[in-house]
Parts: structure tokens; C-alpha cells; sequence
């Protein structure tokens, strides 16, 4: 899956890692709507990730056949990101 921001960013998601126990889609908190500051109208928050995938600001979530890989992991980062595992870049 692809998840897409109001500002032009994007990243890529499993749907394992998308549907995992912890992860949600914020668009409150304590009963009043997610300030922008903290990435409303929704953000991603997926704990067991590096902070890259966790998306403020989405407008779209795209689900795909295939893999496409978003902004950081165009430029270097790793598709994945399991800090864990130390997943940061590409040949990690």
C-alpha cells in the first residue's frame, strides 16, 4: 500500500505491518480532532517502525498489487524500516 499525504509525501506500507497490533489511524485525540501540529486531519502511527512510515497529514491510502516505494525509500532509505533490526538504509 501506498499512504499519501496532503503535502506531497509518501510511503509505502505493508498490510502485515499496516494491520499490526499498535498500529492505528489517528483523527482524535482526547474527543477533539488531531491538530495539524501532530499530523491531522489523520496520521499513521505504526510504534514498531521507524517514525518515517507513520504519515501525518493523509488524504489517500492507495492499496496496490505491487510494491511502490515512497519518498524516503527512494532516496536511499530502507523499505521496510524495522529499527530492531537496525533497517534504516537500503543495504541494511
Amino acid at each position: 500500500m501506498l499512504l499519501h499525504s496532503y503535502d506531497g509525501y509518501a510511503t509505502n506500507l505493508s498490510l502485515e505491518d499496516f494491520a499490526a497490533e499498535g498500529a492505528l489511524l489517528a483523527h482524535s485525540w482526547q474527543s477533539q480532532p488531531l491538530a495539524r501540529d501532530h499530523g491531522g486531519p489523520v496520521r499513521l502511527v505504526v510504534p514498531h517502525l521507524y517514525f518515517w512510515k507513520s504519515a501525518k497529514w493523509l488524504k489517500r491510502i492507495e492499496f496496490l498489487v505491487e510494491d511502490h516505494p515512497g519518498f524516503w525509500e527512494v532516496n536511499g532509505y530502507h523499505n521496510r524500516g524495522d529499527p530492531w533490526r537496525e533497517e534504516r538504509y537500503t543495504n541494511d
